[in-house]
């Protein structure tokens, strides 16, 4: 770890940021690319700013209010080095935060659960949300992260609990849509092991043996005969999943495990297309998880990247899908996973410094 790393780790688990600041941190100048890059984040941030409803979420075009899509707009600002309580886009993310902290479920069934009105399992959105009330829990006043840690601590007893749902040996140690779930996919599984992992750096009480069994499952995913990984065990395999493993794995500790590197080869092999379905998931897990690989693997990646996403951003900051699901969901989403890709060199949100 470098000391700047540890510098940003020790000053996201105080619970005040003293100062903040919209540029990346670089030892050199920025290249011509590197300002396309910066300016095409500010733009996109503009957007985001702009389309930030008065009660604090963003909306998604297919599920309308949305604590995944709000909580991806927040965790934009925060990967471009914005910060809550200070800077141009302070009241944004302190409204983003407080929207998704005060739809919460209490309910007896659900209690903690993040998810609102979603029809496309509240797994997801809820993964999505624990992340970033993780990462962002060390950045806010004492008096909002005390509601932060409250509503964190019920949400990772949540995935603790849908994680322990009886399942077979198949699909052990992984989530799926619903709480009560009795198989797995490596989509979800990939949003709650963020989750878990970004609590427990938190200092929340995560056992390693759900890390354990996390990871176990995430490895079934992977063929050591096709490299990739599958959306569920034996399954095709994708570019866009390769990336959710890879990610999945390199977080938890497992650098440069076998299934990992078999990944990495993978995706340079098969880099991701703009017209595939789930092109701007792909490129926020792919973009992330070879930054976490280093070596030859971030460079190809990143140059893959960079070339679609600065081509493809539309004039008024958004970027919008080519097709399939992502395209029904909207441009808040695409625009959110867009800046989260192109920011993973900033390295200002602390799960994702190396």
């Amino acid at each position: 770890m470098t000391v700047r790393s540890l510098i940003l780790r020790v000053l996201c688990v105080v619970p005040m940021v003293i100062c903040w600041t919209a540029a990346p941190l670089r030892a050199d100048p920025p290249t011509a690319e590197e300002r396309r890059v910066d300016s095409a984040v500010a733009r996109a941030l503009e957007y985001l700013a702009k389309t930030q409803k008065p009660s604090g979420c963003w909306e998604s075009d297919a599920y309308g209010e949305s604590t995944a899509t709000t909580s991806l707009g927040v965790m934009a600002f925060l990967a471009a080095g914005h910060v809550p309580g200070k800077g141009p886009y302070a009241e944004q993310i302190e409204r983003g935060i407080d929207w998704v902290v005060d739809h919460q479920r209490s309910g007896k069934y659900d209690d903690g659960l993040l998810a609102y009105r979603t029809s496309h399992g509240p797994m997801y959105s809820h993964g999505v949300s624990t992340l970033m009330l993780a990462e962002v829990a060390g950045m806010v006043s004492p008096e909002r992260s005390k509601r932060v840690r409250a509503a964190l601590e019920k949400a990772v007893r949540v995935i603790l609990t849908a994680q322990n749902v009886p399942k077979s040996e198949r699909n052990s140690g992984g989530w799926r849509y619903q709480i009560r779930s009795s198989d797995s996919d490596l989509s979800v599984s990939g949003w709650q092991l963020l989750a878990l992992r970004a609590a427990k750096n938190l200092g929340c009480d995560v056992p390693a043996e759900n890390i354990d069994r996390a990871v176990a499952y995430v490895k079934r995913c992977n063929s050591a005969e096709e490299k990739g990984f599958a959306y569920q065990p034996g399954g095709s395999i994708t570019s866009v999943r390769t990336g959710t493993g890879i990610l999945a794995l390199e977080i938890c500790g497992e650098h440069h495990c076998d299934e990992a590197l078999r990944g990495a080869e993978y995706l340079l092999q098969n880099p991701l297309r703009y017209d595939e379905t789930y092109y701007f998931y792909g490129v926020y897990y792919c973009g992330v998880g070879m930054f976490q690989m280093g070596g030859k693997y971030w460079p190809a990646m990143r140059d893959q990247i960079r070339k679609v996403l600065l081509e493809k951003q539309a004039p008024d900051g958004s970027w919008i899908a080519g097709n399939g699901s992502e395209k029904r969901i909207g441009a808040v989403y695409t625009t959110t996973m867009a800046v989260l890709s192109l920011t993973v060199e900033y390295q200002y949100l602390p799960i994702y410094q190396r």
